[in-house]
């Protein structure tokens, strides 16, 4: 199986239909911005996948029209509402049907909240690199970053492909069929402060899903 990264591609529209970390979620109308089921306040909004890039880009599968991965993690009290957890309610994975998205919208914070902002400081665009068939992830990633003018920095991840784990296998059954689910996206904490993502410092996170069953899973290692 081969490695595709996700590197850095510049900045994108906030509302942009394209795979990208912060920004705003798009979602079919009516959709409700997430919330941790232990702190009840809203959830952090970290990226948007679309599942067609890895048809196109990863080799997994060329339907066009496949659903959009968002996912949300709590960041109201790092480490207290268990958000590395895929059941605690700390993090959301929803996968979403393509047509009639829009963006959800925001929850406004009170001043006085010391709720953390519920978006990322800046918006990611991706692109994609396949590396050789033979290379796993930490090895694509090494090789890419050697090339001149390049920084591991800017190596947001992967798509597709085989989880580069942590600490101990945590691959999830779907929770509706109890099939192994596939790995959608591994994502890298993030190139700079305004762009990061709390996995615990210098974590990694990883998505999965189900597509016929319509679920997802999300979790973090650190």
């Amino acid at each position: 199986m081969t490695t595709t990264l996700m590197t850095y591609a510049g900045t994108t529209e906030p509302t942009a239909f394209v795979t990208r970390t912060g920004g705003v979620p798009l979602a079919p109308a009516g959709t409700s911005w997430p919330q941790c089921s232990t702190c009840d306040g809203p959830m952090q909004f970290l990226a948007q996948v679309l599942l067609d890039d890895l048809g196109r880009h990863a080799g997994q599968g060329a339907v066009e029209g496949r659903d959009v991965l968002a996912l949300f993690m709590c960041q109201n009290d790092p480490g207290m509402c268990e958000e590395w957890d895929p059941q605690a309610g700390g993090n959301r994975a929803l996968l979403f049907p393509t047509a009639a998205l829009q963006p959800i919208p925001v929850p406004v914070l009170d001043e006085d909240d010391d709720q953390e902002p519920v978006l990322l400081g800046a918006v990611s665009a991706v692109a994609y690199e396949t590396a050789s068939t033979t290379a796993d992830y930490g090895q694509a990633y090494t090789e890419w970053a050697r090339q001149p003018g390049r920084t591991p920095l800017d190596v947001l991840g992967q798509l597709g492909g085989q989880p580069a784990w942590l600490q101990n296998d945590e691959t999830p059954a779907c929770p509706t069929c109890t099939r192994e689910m596939r790995l959608v996206v591994q994502l890298e904490e993030g190139r700079d402060h305004a762009t990061a993502m709390n996995f615990g410092g210098r974590g990694e996170a990883y998505a999965f899903a189900c597509e016929p069953c319509t679920q997802a899973v999300f979790l973090w290692q650190c």
